[in-house]
């Protein structure tokens, strides 16, 4: 299994983007330095009234498939 942690700051109009479906995937920069492309949807239930905030820690197994995604 993979972990990358990232920040992300998304205000509610922007995430409205990605719900909207404008937007279909939203690209991370992990701690690492890796990019990291994930789908939007994976971050709805971590949306407040002020949209998104925090930082998070992304699991994937060995074919890059997204086991869990937690804020910490």
């Amino acid at each position: 299994m993979k972990r990358h942690c990232f920040q992300i700051n998304l205000t509610s109009q922007e995430y409205l983007h990605y719900y909207r479906g404008h937007a279909s995937a939203v690209i991370v920069k992990a701690e690492d330095g890796r990019t990291i492309q994930l789908p939007a949807n994976t971050l709805r239930p971590f949306v407040t009234a002020s949209g998104i905030s925090g930082r998070f820690e992304l699991t994937l197994d060995d074919q890059n498939k997204l086991i869990d995604l937690r804020q910490l």
